[in-house]
C-alpha cells in the first residue's frame, strides 16, 4: 500500500522515503523535520528534508506554517493540488503543540485584487486541542 501510494505520484520508492511515509500515515497530527529526525535517530537530516521535499513537490504532502516557527508537514486528501481552493484550515494546540488538519473545513474563498494571483493560502486556530481539553 505504501509502496502504491509512491509509486502513484512518481515517487521511486527506497526504504527511507518508506519509512517516513509510514510515520506520516501513522501520526494523527502534523510533524515536523525536527519530529522525523527524533524518530530516526540514524537518519542524515538532509536525507529526510530531501525526501520531504519530494513528497511535497509531487504533492503527496503539504506544508503547514502553524506560527511555532517550524514548518510541519501531513499528507494531503487524494485528489488535491494543492491549489488554494483545495487548501484546508489547520489547528495548532497550544497545550501540547501538535497541529491538526481540519479536512472538512476549507478555507472561505477570498476576492483577490485584479493583478494578483494567489499560490497558496493559509488559515491556522490556536488554541486547546480535544486531547488536551
Amino acid at each position: 500500500m505504501l509502496e502504491q501510494k509512491l509509486e502513484d505520484k512518481n515517487i521511486k520508492p527506497t526504504a527511507m522515503r518508506l519509512l517516513v511515509l509510514k510515520q506520516l500515515v501513522e501520526n494523527a497530527a502534523a510533524i515536523s523535520l525536527k519530529d522525523l529526525e527524533a524518530k530516526f535517530e540514524k537518519a542524515d537530516t538532509a536525507t529526510l528534508y530531501r525526501t520531504l521535499k519530494t513528497f511535497e513537490q509531487k504533492r503527496l504532502i503539504h506544508s503547514i506554517e502553524d506560527g511555532t516557527g517550524s514548518l510541519k508537514y501531513a499528507l494531503c486528501e487524494e485528489g488535491c493540488e494543492c491549489a488554494p481552493q483545495d487548501q484546508h484550515i489547520h489547528f495548532h494546540c497550544v497545550e501540547c503543540g501538535e497541529t491538526y488538519c481540519l479536512t472538512k473545513s476549507k478555507i472561505p474563498q477570498t476576492q483577490i485584487p485584479s493583478g494578483f494571483k494567489a499560490s497558496s493560502a493559509s488559515m491556522v486556530y490556536k488554541g486547546t486541542c480535544a486531547n488536551c481539553n
